[in-house]
């Protein structure tokens, strides 16, 4: 991995200024057709000059380039640029309970290869830190293109179950797993592996994914698997909380004296509604994800409800339906004039948490993220 260079990769995360992302922002949304300096400017709000600097330094370091020219309204045709997608790729590793899932994609969040293997968490965190660096190191030998530069890995996302700080990159008592508590897996895995980690968990990284795939206002994402999760989008940005850690959603008791929760309390919602999947009772877990929704919904008066992960994929109208029962007849009752919040099931499939990982690189280049 250090042979592939990382220093390139550290130089294009150098250049998170804030006028750099707004230019780079334009160059991705643009799309293969690009964008001209002058709308460029106009967009922006910049001088021409400055655009004119920031785009001389882009197209420098390889990340835009010259897609062809515009007829303008007068004078000579407008020289448009793009971005190059090729210019530097993120990994994004999602670590379940049991499984690893590992995606690489390029600037643009395309993801151009993908690695699954099983995952014991609980095998320790030397296990765990080999088993993410294999998967990493062969991922990009075997998928990173030829042409691609020294340094093009720009660094690695991981997500996984909280609790956890994510500014620091260490990780708590995680769910079912007390002994990860103050493991820095960011630090050992930036060791091994030789370039930036980003670590996360597993709901802030599906969310980001979503809000910057387009995904507007305010959202609760409800990650329903092995455990159970929420990543919350505010006003377009993840909700972290002081101590990076709001989201625990799981662990919100809803049946005092109920049965006991790995976290060790009682009649969590994650306990009753996990309980209710290993019974075959689909129906029974959406009502109880639908009573923990509500009082999501109740207390941040948010947009939208969006269901994801493997138990919600496998049978995704049963929780929309379920949920949104619940939801309705809260409405109902508070006689609120613009009815329910709305709930969807998300798209992608098992792969979103990692491609939001991947992002928690990526994001930040495009001013849409904090990570």
């Amino acid at each position: 991995m250090r042979g592939r260079g990382a220093t390139g990769g550290a130089n294009l995360l150098a250049l998170r200024s804030h006028n750099t992302a707004l230019v780079l922002d334009l160059l991705r949304t643009a799309g293969a057709g690009g964008i001209s300096r002058l709308e460029l400017a106009e967009r922006t709000g910049l001088t021409p000059q400055a655009v004119s600097k920031i785009t001389a330094r882009l197209r420098a370091d390889g990340l835009a380039a010259e897609a062809g020219r515009r007829a303008s309204t007068g004078g000579k045709p407008r020289t448009v640029l793009r971005l190059v997608p090729e210019a530097g790729y993120a990994a994004g590793v999602h670590l379940d309970r049991d499984e690893l899932r590992a995606v690489l994609a390029d600037l643009r969040g395309t993801v151009v290869g993908e690695r699954r293997t099983p995952l014991d968490l609980g095998a320790g965190a030397r296990a765990v830190v080999a088993a993410v660096a294999d998967v990493v190191e062969r991922l990009v030998s075997e998928e990173l293109p030829a042409t691609a530069g020294a340094g093009a890995l720009l660094g690695v996302g991981v997500a996984l179950p909280g609790p956890l700080d994510h500014a620091r990159g260490v990780l708590h008592r995680v769910t079912g797993f007390p002994e990860w508590d103050g493991f820095p897996l960011r630090d050992a895995l930036a060791r091994r592996l030789g370039v930036p980690v980003v670590v996360d968990k597993d709901t802030n990284a599906a969310a980001l994914a979503l809000a910057v795939g387009g995904e507007g206002g305010s959202f609760a994402y409800l990650h329903l698997g092995t455990g159970l999760g929420a990543g919350l989008v505010i006003a377009g940005s993840v909700h972290r909380g002081a101590r990076t850690g709001a989201g625990e959603f799981g662990h919100q008791v809803i049946q005092l004296d109920g049965p006991p929760c790995t976290c060790g309390d009682r009649g969590c919602v994650e306990a009753l509604c996990l309980a209710a999947v290993a019974r075959g009772e689909l129906d029974e877990a959406a009502r109880v994800l639908g009573a923990g929704a509500a009082n999501l919904a109740g207390l941040l008066d948010i947009d939208l409800v969006l269901l994801g992960g493997r138990t919600v994929a496998a049978a995704p109208e049963v929780f929309v339906r379920g949920v949104g029962a619940v939801l309705d007849a809260r409405a109902r009752r508070a006689g609120g004039r613009d009815g329910a919040v709305p709930v969807r099931s998300v798209p992608g499939g098992a792969r979103g948490v990692a491609e939001g990982a991947a992002q928690l690189l990526l994001a930040p280049l495009f001013g849409r993220g904090d990570a």
